[in-house]
């Protein structure tokens, strides 16, 4: 079961946090990363969509870009996530994350792979009793930091934690669509069958987490709308239930946010996962059919 890249896309800048490391250094050609603008007469929505972990000196910016950074007097990401001061997101963790009464971690994957698990969780420097306290979707989380480091991703490379860094130097206000615990919740709240397949995606051997992350990087950096979407589809074939959960209500709560910041002049930039910009069922899709005015600009 490949589903790192649906995890690498839809665990969003909470991941940033999971995945602090020393990553290898690793040079990059200049990417062009989608970029749209939603406007009418004063005002201006860009909708840039991220990869949230990316290795150290990737180049992504453009000149075009850069310009409507530039122009923008605001920064909307899906939830804030402070790097340095971790409190709010932990103690999201904390009360949603850990139940009574759960079965064993290891009885939550099959029996073949409970070896690559117990493997993982020794990597992590956590007891196993920890994990068997947590809730499946969060040992996900835990145990997919621990395979970000292994291949070398950083949360402070990605695009959100640069343009919040950006924007708070340049005295911007800085927003977001979800809280953490309002992220969180979604997770917590997805089927046990839903979560237990976050938890086969989080334990993926470093190599082929590597190649599809390899491949997710290369389709974003170019700006390949159709690869990202063909690639979120087959991820989330696997489970409708992740599909509703982590995709389609957003789309739809993020789509209303817009909607709404439609009504004041000004520019913004919304950052968020490519995969909720790319595919039929998309936010970019959803405004067009709303009768916004929505443009490629990069």
């Amino acid at each position: 079961m490949r589903t790192m890249t649906l995890l690498g896309r839809l665990l969003a800048p909470v991941a940033a946090l999971l995945a602090l490391a020393s990553p290898s250094t690793a040079a990059a050609p200049a990417g062009r990363p989608a970029l749209w603008a939603v406007s009418d007469s004063d005002t201006t929505v860009y909708l840039f969509g991220t990869i949230h972990l990316l290795p150290a000196n990737y180049q992504w910016r453009t000149p075009r870009f850069n310009q409507a950074v530039s122009s923008s007097q605001q920064l909307v990401v899906e939830t804030l996530v402070d790097l340095q001061k971790p409190d709010g997101i932990q103690a999201a963790k904390l009360n949603l994350g850990f139940s009574r009464g759960l079965p064993p971690i290891a009885e939550r994957v099959p029996p073949e792979k409970r070896a690559l698990l117990r493997s993982v969780i020794a990597k992590s420097g956590i007891p196993e009793k920890y994990y068997d306290q947590m809730e499946t979707w969060l040992a996900a989380f835990e145990l997919l930091g621990v395979r970000f480091r292994e291949i070398g991703l950083a949360g402070e490379a990605g695009p959100e934690q640069t343009l919040q860094r950006e924007f708070t130097a340049a005295r911007k206000p800085i927003g977001e669509l979800e809280t953490n615990a309002e992220q969180l919740g979604y997770f917590d709240k997805l089927p046990e069958a839903a979560q237990r397949i976050l938890l086969e995606g989080a334990i993926e051997e470093p190599k082929n987490m590597n190649n599809d992350f390899a491949k997710m990087l290369a389709s974003w950096s170019r700006g390949d709308v159709k690869a990202i979407s063909v690639s979120f589809n087959r991820d989330l074939s696997v489970s409708p239930a992740l599909k509703e959960a982590l995709l389609d209500r957003r789309n739809a709560n993020w789509s209303r946010w817009v909607g709404q910041r439609m009504a004041i002049p000004g520019s913004v930039m919304l950052a968020v996962g490519a995969g909720h910009l790319a595919g039929p069922e998309s936010l970019v899709a959803m405004l067009k059919r709303e009768g916004y005015k929505v443009r490629r600009v990069q």
